[in-house]
């Protein structure tokens, strides 16, 4: 996680493990309609999906319980102060889904293609860490630059930037503190900028 503020503010930008694994199982099993349907399906798509063009086997899943579940599991990943420090997904038994056996099920049957899909997917933003930086230098100078307007220090704050290979640009606020960002607006920085500055305005 990368981390940029004063004691006053503070952005964090992240790309989390369990998250991308939840959109991977989502996308594979068809829930994105009814499962987070805010934010876009991912791109590209996993495998099987890719393989077939059709949601993987849900045969003999309860698939009504499966999105409650699913929606139960993300409510506990996305925020970044209830996500697990260390990811309790954990192959062969899945414990963590011992009361959610629809999921625990889906995740017997299609971890290795949600999990090689978000190793590669995770992969690719380190990359572009490395090769481009994160995006929180240009956030601070948006803050200052704001600051300097209003000839005060920032109002307290803390956001928290969740990146994502998205397969629609943008951004979306999923909670006060936490905003989704398609990796490819994160990736093009002029158009980040002018899209997070109005978040900038209203929080400093």
């Amino acid at each position: 996680m990368l981390v940029e503020g004063t004691i006053r503010w503070q952005v964090t930008e992240d790309c989390p493990w369990d998250v991308l694994l939840a959109l991977a199982l989502r996308d594979l099993a068809g829930l994105a309609g009814e499962c987070a349907e805010t934010i876009p399906p991912v791109h590209p798509v996993p495998v099987p999906i890719a393989a077939r063009r059709l949601p993987a086997d849900l045969d003999g899943i309860d698939r009504v319980a499966l999105a409650a579940q699913w929606r139960g599991w993300w409510a506990g990943i996305i925020l970044r102060e209830t996500r697990p420090f260390m990811s309790p997904v954990r192959p062969p038994h899945f414990e963590v889904f011992d009361r959610a056996l629809e999921l625990q099920e889906l995740l017997h049957r299609h971890y290795d293609a949600a999990m090689r899909w978000s190793t590669d997917r995770h992969a690719e933003y380190e990359r572009s860490v490395r090769q481009r930086g994160s995006s929180l230098p240009a956030i601070y100078r948006l803050v200052q630059r704001r600051q300097l307007q209003l000839r005060r220090q920032s109002n307290s704050f803390r956001v928290d930037l969740t990146v994502l290979p998205l397969s629609r640009y943008g951004g979306w606020v999923v909670a006060p503190d936490t905003i989704v960002v398609s990796s490819s607006l994160r990736d093009d920085p002029e158009a980040f900028q002018a899209w997070f500055e109005p978040i900038v305005e209203a929080l400093v």
